[in-house]
């Protein structure tokens, strides 16, 4: 068994909890993976030439980390680097009748105009120690298959062709007839006996592909529907992840995943980007407070975002947070009692409380997650529009030991100080030029407290 999945096992015994196993116990994503996917920027409009071009940009050192050392994305943890939907050429020729992009042996049909050789494409990510990944059961022009004879075929082509070009991991979309997520896992281990594939269960939050305490083939899986590009749908989709952190269901090997970071990716109506530098920070430090895969999707191109993004993107404490497990993936434990309704323009069936194209979400709302029997990270934060003074008492931090004095380590993203109770002022900000619903928010401190043993 795996190192951190061992740990998780003896905890969630402690604790009363049984853990989803990891995919077969291949030991990866025993912490939530980090890397790039191409969706969220660029949807349909990807190409070889993109991602080589991605590849040599994750790698780059042309920035400072926090302490003035050069740092490339790939430096801080982000080295899966993911195609994602289009490379498929619909309705060719060679496709077989009632299929897209399959052939009458079930094999993928790749657009060569844009992708010319895709082995070449992750033989060169390889270079650069960085892992490519794939997408499967695609969404654009998805093929049905309609036996399971012929679902069994594709698979079983699907994952030849995925191995012969070379691909490390693997995000297994929900729109297609191919949903047998076992099987995949299946020709994997018999085509790639040693060479274990991170897979993403893109199945976004439906319980029929939920982990079981005895059941997850695959790395990490969608709670919730597709993410938007607004702050409503940020917090929409952090609300799906609450019933698998209770379950005990988000552990290693095996996380829950409320889909990619929205962290500096421009709208595609008039390209500006698409959340404010509060939502932004506050994005970040929730899906590393709840132990999700922390996925890029922006333009690592584009100078204005770098600006605006790299000093979240690159703050080691947050990732650390993040990347740290110990029996708790992390999720809220308080609420206030009034709440807000804020933009959601992608609202999903799966997350609660949503009313047409807005999200109902808590005023304000205290997440925490255990690092160590001594330690813990509290995020605050505040979703209403004016500014409030939101205050952390340390006892009521699940998991607080009775007999801590409040000595603590102050170790978040702004370096602030205080002893037993500490109060952070939370900022507001305008209300956004044409929204009609509340827009500002700030986020408070990421902080970690240490009991005296």
């Amino acid at each position: 068994m795996c190192p951190l999945l061992r740990a998780a096992t003896f905890l969630a015994v402690a604790l009363g909890t049984t853990p989803a196993s990891s995919k077969g116990n291949d030991c990866l994503a025993q912490t939530p993976p980090m890397g790039w996917r191409s969706w969220n920027q660029y949807g349909p409009n990807v190409s070889q030439s993109l991602m080589v071009r991605v590849f040599a940009g994750m790698v780059n050192r042309s920035r400072l980390d926090h302490y003035g050392v050069p740092t490339s994305l790939a430096d801080l943890g982000y080295t899966d680097v993911g195609l994602d939907d289009a490379w498929q050429l619909c309705n060719s020729s060679r496709t077989a009748e009632g299929m897209h992009y399959h052939d009458v042996y079930g094999r993928p049909i790749v657009n060569a105009t844009r992708f010319p050789n895709l082995r070449d494409m992750t033989d060169h990510a390889h270079t650069l120690n960085l892992t490519a990944g794939f997408y499967g059961n695609n969404c654009i022009c998805s093929d049905k298959c309609r036996t399971e004879d012929e679902c069994v075929m594709q698979t079983k082509a699907d994952t030849e062709a995925f191995l012969q070009w070379g691909f490390d991991s693997w995000k297994l979309d929900g729109c297609g007839g191919q949903n047998d997520l076992a099987l995949f896992d299946r020709f994997l281990k018999e085509m790639s006996p040693d060479k274990p594939i991170l897979v993403e269960n893109c199945h976004w939050g439906n319980p029929d592909y939920d982990p079981k305490p005895d059941w997850c083939p695959f790395n990490y899986y969608r709670s919730s529907g597709d993410i938007g590009l607004s702050y409503g749908s940020v917090l929409s989709n952090l609300a799906s992840v609450e019933k698998y952190r209770k379950t005990n269901a988000s552990v290693p090997g095996c996380w829950a995943y409320p889909d990619g970071l929205q962290v500096g990716v421009r709208r595609k109506d008039d390209g500006e980007i698409g959340l404010s530098d509060a939502e932004a920070r506050t994005h970040f430090g929730a899906w590393c407070i709840v132990s999700s895969p922390l996925i890029l999707g922006h333009d690592i191109y584009d100078d204005e975002v770098a600006r605006r993004v790299w000093d979240i993107l690159s703050n080691r404490v947050a990732i650390a947070i993040n990347q740290a497990y110990y029996g708790d993936s992390g999720g809220v434990y308080e609420t206030s009692p009034p709440t807000v309704f804020l933009a959601n323009p992608l609202a999903s069936s799966n997350a609660p409380n949503i009313e047409g194209s807005t999200v109902e979400v808590p005023s304000y709302q205290y997440l925490s997650k255990p690092l160590s029997k001594y330690k813990a990270a509290v995020l605050l934060m505040n979703s209403a529009e004016e500014a409030t003074t939101l205050t952390a008492v340390f006892e009521d931090i699940p998991g607080w030991p009775p007999t801590a004095k409040g000595v603590h380590i102050m170790c978040g993203m702004f370096g602030c100080t205080g002893t037993k109770a500490r109060t952070w002022k939370s900022l507001g900000q305008p209300r956004l030029k044409g929204t009609t619903v509340h827009s500002s928010w700030w986020c408070v401190h990421i902080i970690c407290r240490e009991a005296k043993r």
